[in-house]
């Protein structure tokens, strides 16, 4: 029943919480941040344990769906390995946890992150989801509350550049989900099919959603003042590969993961984002 339960939690998705990390060493060179190490990792781990109360009230509620499909149908409430009450009571425990860590913080600003959180996720869960492109940006403004939870442990102000940059990640991001959900197209995932999504209108939107969020990382480089003269622009070919990586396997029409499962197994996707941060760094002269 532990291990069942810890998948129903989904700690792979804890990877997300690298938004929550973004701010960090750009706020720091920039001398805005105050970081207290413990009050960050408490805030980091009640955001994960928060979303991870949410993935599996949503499992609930989404049980009959994955039943049909040929691989979420072994989740552990879609399996039976746990009975929908035993979920609920286990997703309401993880939420209260992060709630009452985010409080223990004593920072305003990450509880009531946390629970704007839930409420857009309720909102999306309740029906939101089955509006087209209300469902998007619903799913992208996780990474954006993700973004400002990184800040408001810094206390540092969140940058209107550093926002919009998000914004076009977390719409790609957001995007490509449901290119994937369409190219498997089975169960619960025919419901971008029923939202009038198409595949050449999804590939369009994350070729547009990669281009302004390289465009707004380029302009964020120029007008922070966290770089090194000269160096701004170290870690956008990292950046531009990245997305065009994803955009070859979706116009292959082989994105059947969303870009944030996928990043799990691409090998590729892996050393990008390894030589992004290892460039980004040197670009911020920490090393």
């Amino acid at each position: 029943m532990l291990k069942h339960l810890v998948r129903l939690a989904r700690p792979r998705d804890w990877a997300k919480a690298v938004f929550i990390l973004l701010p960090v060493p750009f706020a720091t060179q920039a001398g805005e941040a105050r970081l207290d190490p413990l009050v960050f990792a408490m805030g980091v781990v009640a955001f994960c344990l928060t979303s991870s109360g949410v993935y599996s009230l949503n499992d609930v509620r989404d049980a009959a769906a994955d039943r049909t499909h040929p691989a979420k149908r072994s989740r552990p409430v879609a399996s039976g390995a746990v009975s929908e009450r035993t979920a609920i009571v286990w997703g309401a425990c993880l939420v209260a946890a992060g709630l009452a860590i985010a409080a223990a913080t004593g920072l305003p600003a990450v509880l009531a992150l946390l629970l704007a959180y839930l409420g857009l996720n309720a909102f999306y869960t309740l029906g939101a989801k089955e509006v087209p492109l209300l469902d998007v940006f619903l799913l992208a403004s996780g990474f954006l509350i993700r973004v400002l939870l990184g800040c408001a442990l810094v206390d540092a102000p969140p940058s209107s550049w550093l926002l919009l940059c998000t914004l076009w990640i977390a719409l790609f991001l957001a995007f490509g989900k449901r290119r994937a959900d369409l190219t498997r197209g089975t169960g619960a995932e025919q419901r971008p099919q029923r939202l009038g999504y198409t595949t050449g209108f999804l590939d369009h939107a994350m070729g547009i959603a990669a281009s302004l969020a390289m465009l707004s990382y380029s302009l964020y480089g120029h007008e922070t003042g966290a770089f090194v003269p000269g160096r701004e622009l170290a870690g956008l070919p990292f950046v531009a590969f990245g997305f065009l990586h994803v955009l070859r396997i979706a116009h292959l029409d082989e994105l059947r993961d969303a870009p944030v499962e996928l990043a799990w197994r691409s090998r590729t996707l892996q050393i990008c984002g390894t030589g992004w941060a290892l460039a980004t760094g040197w670009s911020l002269g920490i090393f």
